[in-house]
């Protein structure tokens, strides 16, 4: 064994990762009171909402994995709210634009994440509404110690939030004055906002889950959804430097709905590996594998599985660039992309070269279909250092969130929360919480399989994933990231599956990812034949990858990836672990 940073977490009880030690906490505490899996990810998921508002927030996005044990059976709750009916690509022209802003009104769409946290909890929960949110509530209305990197997202934007997003600065800048790091933070309005949905929800009585129901429906149709309505008619000041009010409406809360789906697989280190569908980034792992399953890898941190997966990264990328939408618009020809045959020939192009192209392939036959504006895009050295989010001052890097929970009883969640960061939507005039921006991840260019249309869903990057052994459940995982979600965790899953690492040593063991492919965020920069490489892997694995043609950027140790990982063994016993790079997320369990 290899010295790790925290112990692999095994235990007979239960078991809660994620990227924030209060989630942690408070999904654990559900389960020692006997939730299931499902109560405790959903409190663990708004707590996150609370304390990691630079991250993610209650009006944010959030793909979720499950499976339960009831069923016998993975599933995916897509979480993502689709485009306005109003997006169109002519709305935007109409405003003079070439592309969608990165911030404020016009990147809003549906916020999905309370709509499927409530519909996870009324098909698959047990508790009551008021036991899974009272971990948030009391945070936002009593306070948490703000981590260093919130404060920090604060400060980079203070002076536009002082000077137009002053309903934020209501929240973030109390008193006109910026919080310090691990200060006492508090949320009332979010606090009340929450509040006031249990009550409401619990006023018209009935089942648990009529009043879970109920509190979706304030959500989407009520109090909420008619504040947003009116707050998106009141045009505020994005990233083109103007003010512009939005596109979304309570009409679109009103008629949107959480969708239950099977998740997308395949097989490889004897395991079955499950992702969302191509309305996200999340095949692209999938991808990588199929391929990765017909080269050397290399010994772990070599320059040679360095450079195998770094270009199969770029190969698997062209093809998200090209082929991945959401499949209710577009065609998309996932069983094509994974089968073994294309994934064998894809795997032919690796060469001992650093590859500088952006080569999408055909399969089965399809041509593929990339932006005219892609090869246009700003070439960036810092590309791909997290979900970028813009402000009018410049470029300020966010991210995402993530989470993983087992139960005594074999019931198994991840989830990928993310969206509504406080320095890219003003927050709601007295909810406490910021709107989504995803729109910006869509082409207004037309005839592309990620082009804006009315109620269609961005092609995001958040990226829950799940292992399945003979059928049953092994694993859940993921990590905050951006395009980097589907390239730690390969990294990840090659120690795990094919080096015989175990949880905590897959997550502390070096990392890297490429920049070669144009990023998923306003302005899509990227660096061709870059590659981010943490010092750890030594000078001799650097000093390779250059000679084989990369443009190494070494990346300080401990710097890249906030994976989390919860799951079972063979013999049953719960294991976990997370990251502690970041210094926040972590694993209990017992």
């Amino acid at each position: 064994m290899q010295f790790t940073t925290r112990p692999e977490i095994v235990g007979t009880f239960g078991a809660v990762a994620s990227t924030h030690w209060l989630a942690s906490s408070s999904g654990m505490a559900v389960l020692e009171e006997g939730g299931n899996a499902f109560d405790a990810a959903v409190a663990a998921g708004l707590v996150l909402h609370v304390v990691e508002p630079h991250l993610n927030g209650l009006g944010g996005d959030t793909p979720i994995m499950g499976f339960d044990v009831a069923g016998g059976e993975p599933w995916v709750l897509c979480g993502q709210g689709p485009a306005p009916a109003a997006a169109t690509a002519a709305a935007y022209a109409d405003l003079g634009l070439g592309a969608i802003p990165g911030t404020g009104h016009l990147a809003a769409v549906v916020p999905g994440s309370f709509g499927a946290w409530m519909s996870m909890l009324e098909r698959h929960g047990t508790l009551s509404l008021e036991r899974v949110t009272r971990f948030a509530i009391e945070y936002a209305r009593h306070g948490y110690p703000l981590v260093p990197d919130a404060t920090v997202a604060i400060a980079s934007v203070a002076s536009l939030l002082s000077e137009h997003w002053t309903t934020s600065a209501e929240i973030y800048l109390p008193g006109g004055t910026q919080p310090v790091p691990r200060a006492r933070f508090r949320n009332p309005l979010l606090a009340d906002t929450l509040e006031r949905i249990v009550v409401n929800a619990n006023a018209g009585g009935g089942s648990r889950e009529a009043v879970i129901a109920r509190a979706r429906d304030e959500f989407y149709r009520g109090f909420v959804a008619d504040a947003i309505d009116a707050w998106m008619r009141q045009p505020v000041r994005d990233s083109t430097g103007s003010d512009h009010a939005g596109l979304l409406t309570g009409a679109d809360m009103a008629e949107w709905e959480p969708t239950w789906e099977r998740p997308t697989t395949i097989e490889f280190g004897g395991v079955t590996v499950a992702k969302t569908g191509p309305w996200g980034q999340r095949p692209v792992l999938l991808q990588q594998l199929a391929m990765l399953a017909h080269q050397d890898i290399g010994a772990p941190g070599s320059a040679q599985m360095i450079h195998a997966v770094t270009e199969t990264a770029k190969l698997a990328f062209a093809d998200r660039e090209a082929f991945y939408g959401d499949p209710n618009f577009v065609d998309v020809p996932l069983d094509a992309l994974l089968a073994d045959d294309y994934a064998r020939s894809r795997a032919q192009l690796v060469t001992e070269e650093s590859s500088g192209e952006l080569r999408p392939g055909s399969p089965g036959g399809h041509e593929p279909h990339l932006s005219r504006s892609i090869f246009d895009a700003p070439i960036d050295a810092a590309a791909g250092t997290g979900e970028p989010t813009l402000a009018s001052m410049g470029v300020v890097r966010g991210d995402t969130c993530h989470l993983d929970v087992v139960d005594r009883w074999g019931n198994m969640v991840a989830a990928t929360p993310s969206g509504g960061w406080l320095q890219s939507s003003p927050a709601i005039p007295g909810l406490g919480f910021s709107l989504p921006t995803r729109a910006q991840m869509f082409w207004l260019e037309q005839g592309l399989p990620n082009s804006i249309a009315p109620r269609k869903r961005p092609r995001t990057t958040l990226s829950p994933g799940m292992l399945l052994r003979d059928g049953a459940p092994y694993l859940a995982f993921g990590t905050p990231g951006g395009d980097q979600q589907d390239q730690w965790t390969v990294t990840f899953l090659l120690n795990l599956l094919s080096h015989g690492m175990n949880l905590q040593e897959s997550i502390d063991a070096a990392t890297w990812h490429s920049t070669h492919m144009p990023s998923s965020f306003f302005p899509r920069s990227f660096q061709p034949r870059g590659v981010v490489v943490e010092q750890t892997v030594g000078d001799a694995a650097l000093d390779e990858l250059r000679d084989r043609g990369h443009d190494v950027v070494v990346a300080p140790a401990w710097s890249l990836g906030r994976l989390s990982a919860a799951g079972f063994r063979d013999d049953g016993m719960v294991i976990a672990a997370a990251n502690a790079r970041g210094m926040q997320g972590y694993a209990v369990g017992r």
